[in-house]
């Protein structure tokens, strides 16, 4: 048996939690919120992060963790912490604090703290590249297209700090895992990649064993070229484990109160600024050229397949069928091609948002027959209906809007809405509704 070398890393989350504590407590000094006693508010404070960073899990950084899943880390952090503090001066009876004191901390702890966390992470990063610290000595067992990809980005992504050693090609008739478990000891490797596909029952559990007794970090690449998921949950009940098929960031009740209320802070800011008066334009010219409601509404399918009414603006001449619209259609009027073009027709949907129908990004909804079609022909096609449906999506901003000519667009639609829902991030949400008015202000060719 061999002992797990741990080098400095173990060092690294007390730093982060020093450096963060340290920034606390100067603001406090830098900002002159004084309490009575005097020490109250800084020991609240520290004991206050303690623990919210333990239950948010704060300090929990992959070295491997992308920017957007950084700050959303920041920001839930942010969120429970706004809640302790300002519950403290009804709890403690501490009249000299103001409320706009604790906002103002509260802003400059959120800035300065994010911006350390950044940088400190962004140091650590140069330091495990150019200076080849911190890092973990890593070999792979398998030879296929994913053993070969992550090969190339431990090479090519140095400040990821890992070193690959070597490669082991099961396959090989020279092939023997006893060989495999002599150089991993002989060289002092720290984690083991497997590759599920080309491991035998047998092998897999001689991997397993090997690296319990020898304080090895074990990690498989599963063979799931056929699932679209890539978020397999492992959890206990118990004493008895259970692996779940995948995990949605929106079930956790932090994430959907954040999603949740910057929806509801744009839904408001674009029905003020943007529908009061563009609905009362868009009805007068309208009329001009065929008489009827400025609104169409039609029944359509939203989280856990509820029904629900979406609202658009009418671009086609009243009473026309329900069938999905084509290029070059006679049904849609002059001013009814310009708003479709631009996806200003789109708009009223910020009403379903509002009401809670809706989301401003999420899967995009289809109508109800076009829904039970999918369903029956498009695998994991109800997936879409864990979450609420967008305004817009990741699969309209990467180019599946519009009509679906093949079944290719609905399965590339369905793979991309299933991505955003198991990798959700404010940060995406934000990304996708910045690209989304960028193709309206070009103009889609699939707009129509």
């Amino acid at each position: 048996m061999t002992s797990k070398k741990r080098g400095y890393s173990i060092f690294i989350k007390p730093i982060f939690l020093l450096v963060d504590l340290s920034i606390l407590n100067i603001l406090i000094f830098l900002l002159n919120i004084k309490s009575n006693p005097t020490l109250l508010f800084p020991i609240y404070i520290s004991l206050s992060w303690i623990l919210v960073s333990f239950v948010t899990r704060f300090y929990d950084t992959k070295r491997f963790e992308k920017v957007t899943q950084t700050l959303t880390s920041v920001i839930r952090q942010f969120l429970l912490f706004a809640l302790v503090i300002y519950a403290f001066i009804g709890f403690f009876k501490q009249p000299d604090i103001s409320r706009l004191g604790l906002a103002k901390y509260f802003s400059f702890s959120f800035l300065v703290i994010t911006f350390f966390k950044y940088l400190l992470l962004f140091l650590l990063n140069k330091y495990r590249k150019n200076f080849g610290g911190n890092f973990r000595s890593v070999v792979v067992i398998g030879d296929n297209k994913k053993t070969n990809h992550l090969i190339k980005i431990f090479e090519n992504r140095q400040e990821f700090g890992y070193k690959f050693q070597k490669k082991f090609c099961v396959r090989n008739d020279n092939f023997e895992i006893q060989k495999c478990f002599d150089y991993i000891v002989e060289n002092e490797i720290d984690e083991i990649y497997c590759s599920i596909a080309e491991l035998s029952n047998k092998q897999l559990r001689d991997v397993v064993n090997f690296t319990d007794n020898n304080l090895k970090v074990l990690k498989f690449i599963p063979d799931n070229k056929d699932i679209f998921t890539k978020k397999l949950v492992f959890n206990y009940y118990g004493y008895v484990p259970v692996l779940s098929f995948r995990e949605i960031p929106l079930d956790d009740p932090i994430n959907k109160f954040v999603k949740r209320s910057f929806d509801i802070v744009l839904a408001l800011a674009v029905m003020v600024f943007i529908l009061s008066w563009l609905t009362p334009l868009l009805f007068f010219l309208m009329q001009l050229e065929s008489k009827g409601p400025v609104f169409f509404m039609q029944r359509r399918n939203g989280i856990d397949y509820g029904e629900f009414y979406c609202y658009k603006y009418r671009s086609m001449i009243p009473n026309t069928t329900g069938n999905q619209t084509i290029k070059g259609d006679d049904r849609v009027t002059k001013i009814g091609k310009f708003i479709r073009k631009t996806s200003i027709d789109e708009l009223p949907q910020f009403i379903n948002v509002l009401k809670g129908d809706m989301s401003v990004v999420g899967p995009r909804p289809h109508m109800v027959k076009h829904n039970e079609d999918f369903a029956r022909k498009v695998d994991k096609f109800m997936v879409r209906h864990f979450v609420k449906p967008g305004i817009s999506g990741l699969a309209q901003v990467s180019g599946f809007r519009g009509e679906i000519e093949t079944d290719k667009d609905i399965v590339n639609r369905v793979k991309y809405d299933i991505f955003y829902i198991e990798n959700w991030s404010l940060l995406l949400d934000i990304k996708i509704i910045f690209l989304t008015i960028l193709n309206a202000i070009k103009g889609e060719e699939k707009a129509y």
